[in-house]
């Protein structure tokens, strides 16, 4: 069981890194919550790959960083469909 925990970690990562995936996107690409992938990625990454986990860390600052952006964009495009 803990074999499967840690691959599915290291594939989060992966994903992450490759497609510059938020945690929303790849908690639905593998069918898990946000809160597993953020476990995954945070904790039990960190300890696996250090190297994978300094990348993951980079693309998620990068999304922490502009998702003020992106929700304005969406609630932007909400109210323009309403009319």
């Amino acid at each position: 069981m803990k074999d499967l925990v840690e691959e599915r970690a290291a594939r989060l990562g992966e994903y992450i890194v490759e497609n510059k995936a938020t945690v929303r996107a790849a908690a639905k690409v593998f069918g898990i919550s946000k809160s597993t992938v953020h476990m995954d990625v945070a904790q039990r990454l960190k300890n696996l790959n250090p190297g994978l986990y300094g990348q993951v860390r980079q693309v998620l600052e990068v999304n922490k960083a502009q998702r003020h952006i992106r929700g304005g964009l969406a609630t932007k495009e909400k109210y323009m469909n309403m009319k």
